[in-house]
């Protein structure tokens, strides 16, 4: 286990690292391409409830994507962290005042209604083509998406990364929680064999 997990310590800042290194002007450019192409391969219904996920440090700019869906009929939400073992997902509306959550993040507050999401876009550090991930350490969403599934509930998990997170092979752990599929620039990336139209089985 310690070797896993000293596997996985590698391959996260060595993809973090390469996140890093793209500059301000390719993170814009390359959001808007992972906007675009959500935007046409997503399907979702009037009502559907969709978490994001505001950026932090090099991550992908999620909002132009989320203000599209929103545009649709989605219903956005963004992680709150609540202490060191527990986030939850509260309503993400136009008009809606941030505060600072801590580590970086800000997000909705108290008077903002907490919403469980029928698809999870699911941040990350490193990922391969079998839909496995590694996240930032703290395992918030395995215990968060647990948690959906002990209530019944079973949200469609998409990872989001630029194609330059991708590494050959994540160790898994019994806890780890594989994702359907990724959305990077270019393109939506299907795990599963139930593909929804305008998706791609795998990367070429």
């Amino acid at each position: 286990m310690a070797e896993i997990s000293a596997l996985k310590a590698e391959l996260r800042a060595g993809r973090l690292a390469a996140r890093d290194a793209m500059s301000a002007v390719e993170r814009i450019e390359k959001s808007l391409q992972l906007a675009d192409h959500g935007l046409a391969a997503i399907e979702l219904s009037p009502g559907t409830v969709v978490s994001g996920f505001l950026p932090i440090r090099s991550e992908v700019d999620l909002r132009p994507l989320m203000a599209g869906l929103r545009g649709r009929g989605a219903r956005i939400c963004v992680p709150v962290i609540l202490d060191k073992e527990r986030i939850e997902f509260r309503e993400l509306l136009p008009d809606t005042k941030l505060i600072d959550c801590g580590f970086g993040t800000s997000a909705p507050g108290l008077e903002a209604r907490v919403l469980y999401p029928d698809i999870m876009l699911v941040p990350l550090a490193a990922f391969d083509r079998s839909g496995h991930r590694i996240g930032y350490g703290g395992g918030y969403y395995d215990r968060a998406i647990a948690r959906l599934h002990d209530q019944g509930r079973d949200p469609r998990l998409i990872g989001i990364a630029f194609d330059r997170q991708e590494v050959a092979s994540v160790p898994a752990e019994p806890h780890d929680i594989r994702l359907q599929a990724v959305l990077t620039e270019s393109g939506l990336h299907s795990f599963d064999t139930r593909l929804d139209r305008n998706e791609t089985s795998l990367f070429r």
